[in-house]
């Protein structure tokens, strides 16, 4: 297919996915007959939605997919689509069929961690990129673009999982004086199939040969970047553990050096020099340091409580979930044996009734009314044993519900206790870097005082700093130098502090909240499947009658 006219229906004005196109895509999609109607009968949950495909509609922009959180397989094929856009909350998406458009870059697929089929065949894309965070990816088509370059194949090295590779139709291929398939057995030794033929061994080691050159200057790349990762990962892993643990940069030196940005006062008192003043503030520095570690000491300690206490409470959920599943799913599965039975015992009630019905036989004789009657009965049973299962269904959630419910409010109790006798020991610790403060301001007086002072008896004042030379005459400015300096940092430590209380007491509200909020989205979303369930058994009852007629109307023409 050479052209976009081949495949767009022309009376379509090109647009915007919108709100219809997914409705009616999503009412035909995969449903024939009986099935079809019923389908279409149901209210249309977005979130329920998995499976997309809006193909050949002349869709010139990707939106509103945005409603479809959980979709794991988009087809979008086949339209004039030109930018990838508006994709990056389907985090579940497991397929992507993007081909026969008029895209001209890979982007704006970060987010899509689960990916794992990506199709671009047939676009306009120039470049190889965009797609380092797919690290899941197994079948990836850039077949019949414009790329004319190489550069960037190397990288699919990184995705591990990528066993499907197809690169053919592109102007490369032809500018190469080697085959590329021969390439990509040597450079992507995970890649088991390219354009959909299996690599042989003999292809792949007869490739290592011819490109042994290349092939050792990516490797020798490779592993400098492989290094600078996982470099990158061990320092994010640990700036995440100290967050959660509330003593980010408290780890090294990084509360004393915050405690003299933008402390004019203090670096005005130190320009003093000497080796007095070096002792004291390697002093200082080696006081509040080892306070800090205790700090942080602390936290990862209480760090690894906490997520033991977390774990124990997840585990517990989910057991008491899992075992109101299994019940539920026993007593569903003794219900259909009674539906099964049910039904069969209807239609057979309900076929003679409208053979009869069919063959001109009155409705009011004997035979009908009891057969009826029959009916009747049959259906009214059965609406009373799926209104029994309703309620055993609804019972059973409700219980699960407030046990759930119950299990997290001991939960919140223990980790708001836990989370404040942590804080209160941290607060003994900031006390003790505060007092270190004042006693570092303290000795500093006196070391200036003195200075000055000998400053004064000898008259020599041309070495004065600056910002000293008004305390020769004014002990007020002094004072005001030193006080200036203590506060600002008290200052810091107390924010220090008050950022780890009220992130600590924000972390477990958030929590706490979270937790709350996932059981209350589970119940609803169960209670509902539970409705849903029983209003389907209830219409296939009601509909049995007419769907009987319909089959019996059918054999007679």
């Amino acid at each position: 297919m050479d052209s976009m006219k081949d495949i767009i229906y022309p009376e379509i004005e090109p647009g915007v996915i919108s709100k219809e196109m997914i409705e009616k895509s999503y009412s035909e999609d995969g449903y024939k007959g009986e099935a079809l109607r019923l389908h279409q009968m149901e209210p249309i949950r977005y979130e329920k939605i998995t499976v997309l495909r809006l193909e050949f509609l002349n869709i010139l922009r990707i939106d509103h997919l945005w409603m479809m959180p959980n979709l794991t397989k988009l087809g979008l094929n086949c339209n004039k689509i030109e930018v990838i856009e508006n994709i990056g909350m389907l985090t579940s998406l497991k397929e992507l069929n993007l081909s026969f458009n008029y895209i001209e870059k890979i982007e704006n697929l970060h987010t899509l961690k689960n990916l794992e089929v990506l199709s671009l065949y047939n676009n306009l894309i120039t470049v190889i990129e965009g797609f380092d965070a797919l690290e899941n990816l197994v079948i990836f088509s850039l077949g019949n673009n414009k790329i004319e370059s190489l550069k960037g194949l190397e990288r699919m090295r990184f995705l591990k999982k990528l066993s499907v590779l197809n690169m053919e139709g592109n102007p490369v291929c032809q500018m190469l004086g080697y085959s590329l398939s021969t390439y990509i057995a040597a450079l992507l030794p995970n890649v088991k199939y390219y354009e959909y033929s299996y690599i042989e061994d003999s292809v792949r080691e007869a490739g290592k040969q011819k490109f042994i050159r290349e092939l050792r200057e990516i490797e020798a790349a490779e592993e400098e970047e492989i290094e600078i990762r996982n470099h990158k990962a061990k320092e994010l892993e640990g700036e995440q553990r100290f967050s959660s643990s509330f003593v980010e940069y408290l780890n090294e030196h990084q509360l004393f050096e915050s405690l003299w940005l933008a402390d004019d006062d203090g670096r005005t008192l130190i320009q003093i020099g000497g080796d007095n003043i070096d002792d004291l503030m390697a002093e200082y520095r080696s006081d509040i340091f080892a306070i800090t570690q205790e700090i942080f000491k602390l936290g990862l300690e209480k760090f690894e409580e906490r997520k033991k206490e977390i774990d124990l409470y997840m585990k517990s959920v989910e057991e008491g979930q899992l075992k109101i599943q299994k019940s539920g799913h026993k007593t569903i599965d003794e219900y259909v044996v009674i539906k099964d039975e049910v039904f069969k015992e209807a239609t057979n009630c309900l076929r003679q009734l409208e053979t009869r019905s069919l063959q001109g036989e009155d409705d009011d004789s004997p035979e009908s009314v009891r057969l009826f009657e029959q009916f009747e009965n049959i259906s009214l049973n059965f609406q009373e044993k799926t209104n029994d299962i309703w309620q055993i269904l609804m019972d059973d959630e409700l219980h699960l519900y407030e046990s759930i419910m119950e299990s997290t409010s001991f939960f919140e109790r223990n980790i708001q206790e836990m989370m404040s006798k942590f804080v209160e020991q941290t607060q003994i610790y900031f006390a003790q870097i505060r007092d270190v403060a004042v006693h570092f301001s303290e000795n500093l007086t006196e070391l200036v005082q003195q200075y000055i002072g000998e400053k004064l008896a000898t008259r020599m004042f041309n070495d004065v700093p600056d910002g000293l030379k008004i305390c020769l005459e004014d002990k007020d400015a002094l004072n005001n130098l030193i006080v200036g300096m203590k506060d600002h940092h008290v200052q810091k430590i107390d924010e220090r502090e008050d950022r780890l209380v009220v992130r600590s007491k924000q972390f477990v509200t958030d929590l706490i909240e979270q937790l709350q909020k996932n059981e209350l989205e589970r119940n609803r979303a169960k209670i509902l499947e539970i409705n849903s369930y029983i209003e389907q058994m209830t219409n296939n009852i009601q509909s049995l009658q007419g769907e009987i007629r319909e089959e019996l109307l059918n054999k007679n023409i």
